[in-house]
């Protein structure tokens, strides 16, 4: 497949994704839990069919090593869309979650012994800054809510603090489950498609213990207003609809951050996520209406620019703006 035709999928998937979670998000705050669910189950269900070749199939890693990896992986999940019930805004949730360079690297020296140049510790204090300044801007807009009195101003802002908590944790386990997903294709070989599924499947019965939860939703979902789907005209609950588009779309999200990683370097997929999710937080602010203040907007542009250096993007792209510099002197 051509990387054009994968570029379309990351941007037109994992953009229109985070468009359906706000969707959901701003409807029920707490619904975090039947969201990860479908998105497991539904991908689970296509990797038994197509990968697994309906459990025919033998795993290339062992089974036990996907069990520590299926671990960290739901843990990550179930806390990162559950934060979003802890009063963090879309738009912060974002930028906290861009913020994973920081993570890796802080895990790959620690673990690792790894060791960076100075441009890469460079962009990860631009990174930790513009992360830093998001969040206290939004520390400080959640603690002035006017709407609120002083007490219960206090409880909404210890609960944000229990949020960023949350977050700031499932970005280190997330960065280290990464360092042992590298240690495993080291040993084994890339097998990222085999690792999709069964990061997906083996925790599926872990949702049995949030099951009062999902139903809970399940039910406030089907008691939601009536969307008749364009082109089909099936009529069914608005919240089921986006829900229904949520899981699609993230699974066309996780194709094309595959197919990409098939078809071009890792400096490649880097950069284009990491566009993907600049074009979802000016969506997100412009759509939705997100607070979103000239503080914010430079944190954002700390982020930006930090990931931009440490995938040193600048590096590739002077080859070609010598050369574009260089064709109206040869002309």
């Amino acid at each position: 497949m051509h990387p054009a035709v994968a570029v379309g999928l990351v941007f037109g998937g994992c953009c229109s994704n985070v468009v359906f979670l706000e969707l959901l998000a701003r409807q029920f705050p707490g619904c975090g839990n039947i969201v990860t669910f479908s998105q497991f189950l539904f991908i689970a269900v296509e990797g038994f069919i197509f990968e697994a070749n309906f459990g025919r199939k033998r795993p290339a890693i062992p089974i036990r090593y996907y069990f520590i990896m299926v671990a960290m992986f739901f843990t990550v999940s179930v806390v990162n869309n559950y934060a979003l019930n802890l009063n963090i805004a879309m738009p912060l949730h974002m930028i906290f979650r861009s913020g994973s360079l920081i993570a890796s690297m802080a895990l790959g020296i620690i673990i690792l012994k790894k060791r960076y140049s100075v441009s890469k510790y460079t962009s990860i204090a631009l990174v930790s800054l513009g992360i830093f300044t998001c969040t206290f801007m939004s520390a400080k807009q959640v603690a002035s809510d006017s709407s609120l009195n002083e007490e219960d101003g206090l409880q909404v802002f210890l609960w944000w603090l229990l949020g960023i908590a949350a977050l700031t944790f499932a970005l280190l386990m997330s960065a280290r489950m990464g360092i042992f997903q590298e240690m495993l294709y080291k040993q084994f070989g890339k097998h990222s498609k085999e690792a999709l599924f069964y990061n997906h499947a083996l925790p599926l019965p872990g949702f049995v213990l949030l099951a009062p939860n999902i139903y809970h939703h399940a039910v406030l979902f089907s008691q939601s207003e009536l969307f008749q789907v364009p082109v089909i005209g099936l009529t069914l609950p608005i919240m089921w609809f986006y829900l229904l588009m949520n899981v699609i779309t993230q699974y066309v999200c996780i194709r094309g951050v595959f197919i990409l990683t098939t078809e071009c370097t890792s400096l490649t997929v880097t950069l284009v996520v990491t566009l993907r999710k600049f074009v979802s937080l000016i969506f997100s602010i412009l759509y939705f209406r997100n607070p979103f203040t000239a503080w914010h907007w430079l944190g954002t542009a700390f982020v930006f620019v930090g990931t931009l250096m440490y995938t040193e993007v600048w590096n590739s792209l002077r080859p070609f703006l010598a050369h574009w510099r260089k064709r109206p002197k040869e002309e």
